[in-house]
């Protein structure tokens, strides 16, 4: 019985004022402390009553000019640029170390720790590492690299590639500019933008170049600038070699006008590890140029090349209000809802419709109809 009689009971909160000025100066605290999170960080900083598009579109298409002397060659754009399409990825070579004339054949490999004074030597090798080295197949055999020397013989692209020796840099490289023509796109507000701003004329792109203060928005940017705001210094850089991002930033508020939307540049060493490492710093790469002789013998030029390779990085998001503005507080909210919410009944239900994710409706909003994509179950969008 005393079971049954604690179980029908009713409990009910008491609420007791505590007039304690401790007590009170820390619940108003604490309350001001929430209140402050949600209005400064939540609202203000993060923006959370805003809807957000970060899945941006964006290409971006990219053109170096300048001339560099080198080798006792004058370099144009084709000399020293790879690949030559104007992609978002590039490189600027800056130094070259030339081997010339190598036909396939057998010869004397060229790096130290293959020196030998018999072919069992080299036969050792082969059983220690393995049969292929830096420059071909190792045949076993030690021959006569010069005069005071030994190496064990290869077979492969011959003569061997020397790639110790110091070679200069291409110094002119510094004032080679880059022109980059970027485009976004917000796709679930359909919102389009470039980096060419309207009131960007012919004559400042002839005459501008780039400056995080008094040129933010030229397209046009030295690559000597664009190292230094990186925080490298050229001239190392274009030795060893290395990557450096060029990130271009779109973070826009769409509820401001369409000429708020710009973009914001910023440079950075993405490679910067590499710099801390004994065993391959910086950035470097081998290519070949293949001819003929009249024989039909086939020959190259090896071509060892350090650069600054450089990348465009495009990222952003777009930001507008969200449902419970649009729904209760503009002109027009009625509208909207009407648009938004629709009652249905069994009786006049639709056809069921196909698993396609592109919802339809033929309803319109100010004569205009507009069709979009959604991920959203049921939803489906209308043209504002």
């Amino acid at each position: 019985m005393n079971c049954v009689a604690n179980f029908f009971t009713y409990e009910t909160t008491k609420s007791v004022v505590v007039k304690s000025w401790t007590i009170g100066v820390i619940n108003r605290a604490v309350q001001l402390l929430i209140v402050s999170y949600f209005i400064g960080w939540v609202f203000l900083h993060e923006k959370a009553y805003q809807v957000r598009d970060t899945a941006i579109e964006s290409s971006v298409v990219t053109k170096v000019k300048g001339f560099g002397k080198y080798a006792n060659q004058v370099m144009d754009v084709v000399d020293y640029v790879t690949p030559p399409q104007g992609t978002s990825v590039f490189v600027i070579i800056t130094k070259q170390i030339v081997t010339e004339n190598q036909m396939q054949g057998f010869c004397p490999e060229s790096e130290a720790r293959y020196r030998c004074r018999s072919d069992s030597e080299c036969q050792k090798l082969i059983s220690a590492t393995g049969s292929v080295s830096s420059a071909g197949i190792l045949t076993g055999r030690c021959v006569k690299y010069n005069q005071t020397l030994h190496t064990c013989e290869i077979q492969g692209w011959c003569p061997a590639e020397v790639d110790t020796v110091d070679v200069p840099i291409m110094l002119e490289a510094e004032n080679f500019t880059l022109f980059i023509k970027n485009s976004i796109r917000f796709p679930l507000f359909n919102f389009e933008k470039g980096n060419l701003l309207p009131d960007l004329t012919v004559q400042d792109i002839r005459r501008c170049h780039f400056h995080p203060i008094s040129q933010p928005f030229c397209p046009i940017l030295r690559l000597g600038d664009i190292v230094k705001f990186a925080g490298q210094d050229f001239a190392n850089l274009a030795s060893t070699g290395g990557v450096v991002g060029i990130k271009i930033g779109w973070v826009c508020d769409l509820d401001q006008s369409w000429d708020r939307c710009v973009p914001n540049y910023s440079f950075t060493r993405l490679d910067s590890v590499s710099q801390k490492n004994s065993i391959s710093r910086g950035y470097n790469f081998r290519y070949a140029k293949y001819y003929r002789h009249g024989n039909g013998t086939e020959y190259r030029t090896l071509m060892k090349a350090f650069g600054i390779r450089f990348d465009v990085l495009v990222y952003g998001n777009g930001t507008v209000l969200c449902d419970i503005i649009l729904l209760n507080f503009l002109k027009g909210a009625e509208q909207y809802k009407a648009k938004k919410f629709e009652e249905v009944t069994e009786v006049n239900l639709p056809p069921a419709v196909s698993n396609s994710p592109v919802y339809r409706s033929s309803q319109t909003l100010g004569g205009r109809s507009e069709e979009k994509q959604s991920t959203d179950s049921g939803a489906y969008s209308i043209g504002l």
